[in-house]
């Protein structure tokens, strides 16, 4: 083969393998990661009216091991009793598994509720959720945690039978 045809070669890999390099999705060591998640009810007359808001920010410790901190918020406004607000700030770590545009996630987090709609106390439990990247830096999310209360460590074994489910979707956004 001549030097000639080597290097078309070469810069023809070169020029395919590159756009996909560019446009990998997915996490790497080091990656800062942005969400936003909400959801609402209302009546037909947009009166016993509730939503809530969650945000998040990550941070990548190694291609798979993430660091998050959340902070959500919920209000309700319901006729006849006052307006009610609740927020919960948590810290949580994530294992992610890189299946192409799809990233599973399992992990824990540990965390403190507050407001007027509930005791204030710590939280923590176990959660799981779903990325689906649609380009190279934008994902959809969907999540699942399982939350149970406890005022101190002798109140966690006893609590994790009382807890709550938690749903969240919403998307991000990773550089």
């Amino acid at each position: 083969m001549t030097m000639l045809k080597r290097i078309v070669i070469a810069t023809s890999i070169f020029c395919l393998v590159l756009p996909a390099v560019g446009f990998a999705q997915g996490f790497s060591q080091g990656d800062k990661v942005v969400s936003l998640s909400g959801s609402g009810v209302s009546d037909n007359e947009l009166d016993n009216t509730a939503f809530s808001i969650e945000g998040a920010y990550s941070y990548f410790f190694s291609d798979n091991v993430e660091g998050a901190i959340r902070q959500g918020f919920a209000f309700s406004d319901m006729p006849g009793s006052d307006d009610d607000w609740s927020a919960s700030t948590r810290v949580a770590l994530d294992y992610n598994w890189d299946m192409g545009n799809w990233w599973p996630l399992l992990g824990v987090n540990l965390g403190y509720v507050y407001g007027d709609a509930v005791d204030d106390t710590f939280v923590a439990g176990p959660e799981a959720g779903l990325r689906y990247f649609v380009n190279s830096t934008t994902f959809i999310l969907g999540m699942v945690e399982y939350q149970f209360f406890f005022d101190d460590s002798d109140d966690a074994d006893d609590a994790f039978d009382d807890g709550r489910f938690v749903f969240t979707l919403g998307m991000g956004v990773r550089w």
